[in-house]
């Protein structure tokens, strides 16, 4: 269960090499959380998060799980709540894909849309499930600023990120008032290993930003969280600007 301050015991996390999930990780095993679960394609970079947070004091398994796989989700989430109750979801995964490449090669950017929002479909409503037959629980959806309004530089991307987006609000509503929590994430440009050789935005933020505001928004149960907060007011000019100013904007 959770603590008096809102912050989870236990953690399941979609993308468990995520630099921005194992960010949220660190900094909730520091207050409380006591069993995490990362769940992701086995491999050696799976097993380091694994071992780098038990090494602070968690009780850390593993499960495997492919986004790409939505007929084994499931299963694959299945185990982790027959273990016991999750007190908080992360989906964490998601790929950047590269725009110039994925416009020329419609299967890949069909790959990014199935990453991003199909798997993510699938896991959230497993997970929502899950967390509703307990009867209580948070579901954090790392979502991005890239999807409130499509700009040529990534509208692949974006495209996805804004499907996400609309899915997760509309999953809130339905599940308002059944004791599940769901929080959505828009960081902007993440400093991080997705994003190196990019050119830095404006307002870049790092993991280990991310994860402060994800445990401020899951102590006052925020339904929206934009890291850094200024994004809200910036985003809201972009969104509302005409549609032909908006693509000579250097953005």
């Amino acid at each position: 269960m959770k603590d008096a301050f809102g912050l989870p015991q236990s953690l399941l996390v979609l993308g468990g090499t995520s630099e921005i999930a194992l960010a949220t990780a660190r900094r909730l095993i520091a207050r409380r959380t006591r069993t995490v679960w990362l769940a992701g394609r086995p491999s050696p970079a799976l097993d380091r998060a694994a071992t780098e947070l038990r090494g602070l004091g968690a009780e850390v398994r593993t499960v495997a799980f492919d986004a790409l796989e939505p007929e084994a989700h499931e299963t694959a989430l299945g185990k982790v709540f027959a273990e016991g109750d999750i007190d908080l979801v992360l989906l964490a995964f998601g790929v950047l894909g590269d725009q110039a490449r994925d416009e020329r090669d419609p299967a890949s950017a069909v790959r990014v849309a199935q990453t991003n929002y199909t798997g993510a479909v699938s896991a959230c409503l497993v997970a929502a499930r899950a967390l509703q037959a307990q009867g209580h629980g948070s579901l954090v959806v790392l979502s991005s600023v890239a999807g409130e309004r499509a700009r040529r530089a990534n509208f692949i991307y974006g495209s996805s990120k804004a499907g996400l987006d609309a899915f997760a609000q509309g999953l809130g509503d339905a599940l308002y008032g059944t004791g599940v929590h769901v929080m959505v994430v828009r960081p902007g440009f993440v400093r991080s290993k997705m994003t190196a050789g990019l050119p830095e935005a404006p307002l870049a933020t790092t993991p280990e930003e991310v994860a402060a505001a994800v445990e401020l928004g899951l102590r006052r149960r925020s339904e929206t969280v934009w890291v850094p907060g200024a994004l809200r007011v910036v985003m809201s000019a972009l969104r509302h600007a005409p549609r032909a100013v908006f693509r000579r904007l250097p953005v």
